[in-house]
């Protein structure tokens, strides 16, 4: 029998299956993911055969060839991947400028990892409603800076409404992965697109202006118009993962743009003579975030730079 994975419980995996039942299953404890080395052998969004026993019980048993997932550092374990989800058409990553703040590099390693796993990225700006001024023309800055590297940029406020029938119009028919901090909105956002879904809120934390968990575990929600939203859990750091150094530049399109015109084609665009993106940099044709968040990534050999994640 064939499904996709629509929940994960981590000890436990929900399956729609072909003929369109919820079927909750197993993974036998030998079963392990071909070739990558994760905390989780099936995510959701995978397509997977699955058998029942004469007990009733059932059992995921092969797991379909991936055409994509988005993959991030496990969180205790140095040496494994936490799969976020496979076989999606977009990750959209919902960030804030306040309460709580989401910094650039945060943002630059979701969208670095994101193409570097093949997956189309896209990014919205929530809580439109309570920017200061100084925090208004960030947003309109922030905007123009990941629009110039090719990115679909949204502005909305999911409690007010602002800015979500053009998002809405966006994700028709797409699986989509909903990503962020926590405390930036997911779930009211989530809300306000799959009203059924019923996801749980909460404050924010007045002492760390930082948001508390509200999800915790992964599941699909049908959208209305066609398509679905996976909600995870809320995501505090975001470790690379298996991605070397001189391939980092690759997965900037502005950067890798830029690096087409250095004068080495091995050039780190660290310290080399005639490096276009160096000079990008200093004729203030390439964000200063940017250009920080590549050289954050490079240091990632250095087992000591990756951060703390849930």
């Amino acid at each position: 029998m064939h499904g996709q994975v629509v929940k994960s419980l981590g000890s436990s995996y929900w399956v729609l299956t072909d003929d369109g039942r919820r079927v909750e299953c197993k993974v036998k404890g030998n079963f392990r993911l071909r070739g990558i080395r994760s905390t989780n052998p099936v995510a959701v969004g995978d397509g997977v055969s699955i058998v029942e026993d004469e007990h009733g019980s059932a059992f995921i048993c092969d797991i379909d060839e991936r055409t994509n997932y988005i993959i991030r550092r496990a969180s205790n374990l140095s040496k494994q991947s936490h799969i976020l989800a496979a076989n999606i058409d977009l990750a959209l990553l919902v960030v804030t400028l306040s309460k709580p703040e989401t910094s650039t590099t945060f943002i630059d390693r979701f969208l670095a990892v994101a193409q570097a796993y093949r997956v189309k990225a896209a990014l919205v700006f929530n809580k439109a409603d309570i920017l200061s001024a100084e925090e208004e023309e960030l947003l309109q800055y922030l905007s123009a800076v990941y629009q110039e590297a090719g990115y679909d940029v949204f502005r909305i406020s999911a409690l007010t409404g602002d800015g979500l029938p053009a998002l809405r119009q966006y994700l028709k028919g797409r699986l989509t992965l909903l990503a962020g901090h926590s405390g930036v909105g997911k779930s009211t956002l989530l809300n306000a697109l799959v009203p059924e879904a019923c996801a749980k809120t909460a404050e924010i934390s007045a002492v760390h202006q930082a948001g508390m968990h509200t999800t915790t575990y992964s599941e699909v929600f049908s959208l209305p118009e066609g398509g679905g939203l996976i909600d995870v859990p809320g995501v505090k750091g975001f470790g690379t993962f298996d991605m070397k150094p001189e391939e980092v530049a690759h997965y900037f399109p502005d950067i890798f743009r830029l690096s087409e015109d250095c004068r080495f084609s091995n050039c780190t665009h660290t310290h080399e003579p005639d490096c276009a993106v160096l000079r990008a940099l200093e004729e203030n044709r390439l964000a200063p975030t940017r250009y920080a968040s590549y050289l954050s990534m490079l240091e990632d050999k250095d087992e000591g730079k990756y951060r703390e994640a849930y």
